[in-house]
Order: structure tokens, then sequence, then C-alpha cells
């Protein structure tokens, strides 16, 4: 059975779920790919649409994000992705945010993207509950893991509205390590070096999987797409992504 259709899917298959995709789509036709912004369990779409989703529509690509499952696993993460991403007219660019790196790092074995960014990726289960306990012991240990607001965001961020909205499912885990995407798409990690959740080592070693080196905006915090700064890597994300279509082309 192949990785893009597996037993397990039709012995117990993920039950349905009514989900959520916040939108911003373009003016006139659009010529560039739509692009998924996935957020980890504890986020919804509603972290994208802050910023990134209405500034990458305003250059030139639709923009959907989707809200992950309540309490689902990797699996049935992995699945809506999956079946979203099928479900939007072109073939489109898959871009996840903390655990939700981790479902797209997945996804990409299920799902043909044109191309793929893990943003802060918590794919590295030790690395990252190491950064946990040196900032936040208490939080990381419980069963249900609660980021603080010094490891998502920077001190300039006025994140009381956005702390409110958190919820905390449980950890997401993955038994192996993703397998490689079908297709071969190119693949971008961002970060920054000041990230209290995902450290810079584990930034470069997941870079490293994918061919590449991390490209870091330092001063930033876990919540990149919140930051004060948050225009600097969404624009940075879309000219990687224009060089890559143009050289694809």
């Amino acid at each position: 059975m192949s990785d893009l259709l597996r037993f397990e899917d039709w012995t117990s298959p993920v039950p349905p779920v009514e989900r959520e995709v916040l939108s911003r789509l373009v003016e006139g036709e659009d010529e560039q790919p739509p692009l998924l912004f996935v957020p980890g369990p504890s986020m919804g779409a509603w972290a994208f649409a802050e910023h990134w989703l209405t500034h990458a529509a305003g250059r030139g690509f639709p923009a959907h994000a989707l809200t992950p499952r309540a309490d689902g696993d990797l699996r049935a993460h992995v699945h809506d992705v999956v079946q979203t991403a099928a479900s939007l007219p072109r073939q489109t660019v898959l871009i996840g945010h903390g655990a939700g790196a981790l479902v797209v790092s997945h996804a990409l074995a299920r799902y043909p993207a044109r191309a793929a960014v893990l943003v802060a990726p918590a794919v590295d289960r030790w690395a990252t509950l190491g950064a946990g306990l040196k900032t936040n012991p208490f939080g990381t240990l419980r069963g249900r893991p609660r980021l603080n607001r010094k490891q998502l965001f920077s001190a300039g961020v006025d994140a009381e509205a956005y702390l409110s909205r958190l919820v905390f499912p449980r950890r997401l885990t993955a038994s192996k390590e993703a397998p490689r995407p079908v297709g071969s798409p190119p693949v971008l990690v961002v970060g920054s070096p000041d990230d209290r959740v995902v450290p810079r080592k584990s930034l470069d070693r997941v870079a490293t999987r994918y061919g590449g080196a991390p490209l870091l905006f330092p001063g930033m915090a876990h919540a990149l797409m919140l930051d004060t700064g948050w225009q600097e890597p969404i624009d940075a994300i879309l000219d990687w992504l224009t060089k890559e279509l143009h050289a694809g082309s």
C-alpha cells in the first residue's frame, strides 16, 4: 500500500468534521498558487488571519488558513490538511507553524504540494521539550502543555487578546520521522534564533534534512506571524516562493 493510500485509512477512517477555513482571495484573476497555512493545535486560523493572509493576498497569492480539529491526533490533522489542500483549485503551497509544521511535514508524504514552508517547526520532540523546560517548566511537564507569553511573543506584542484564544490540546507526537515528500517540492525552513520553543539547533537539523539552511529572523519570538515585525518573514517567504516558481517554470 502506498503512502498516498494506506490500509488504516480503510480499516479505521478519520472521523469527518466540519472544518473552519479562513480565506483571503485575490482581486481579479490570480496566477499564483494558493497558500494553505496550518497552525499548531493550540492556535486557530485566526493566528494567520491577523496579518499574513491579507498580506499574502495583497501580493497576489490566494491565502487560506485551516483551524485544527479539536483534540485530533497527528493522523487526523494530516488528513484534514490533505483534504483541504485537495479541495483548492490549484496545486497548493503548504505552510505550517510550530506543531502545524509537524503536520505539514507528514502531509507532504500524502499530498504533492507545489512547495512547503516550515515556520518555527516543532518537529523535534526532545529539542522542544528541553527548550520548554528552561523557559516554562511547569507548563511543559503538564499532560497538556501550556505555552506562556514569554515563549510565544516578543516584549512589544500586546499579547493578552491572543493568549485568551489559545487552547491546550494533547501534545502531538510522531512515532517516526516524516517520510520524504511526494514530488520533491522545494521546502523552506523559517525561524528565529531567539525562539524559546524551537531551539536554533533544531532549525538547523530540520533545514538540513530538506537540503538547505534555515532563514532566520533574530529578535523575534515563536509566533512570528503575530510579532511586531510580522511583515518581514512573510515577505521573505513570498519572495522565496516567487523565485522558486519562476525557477520551475
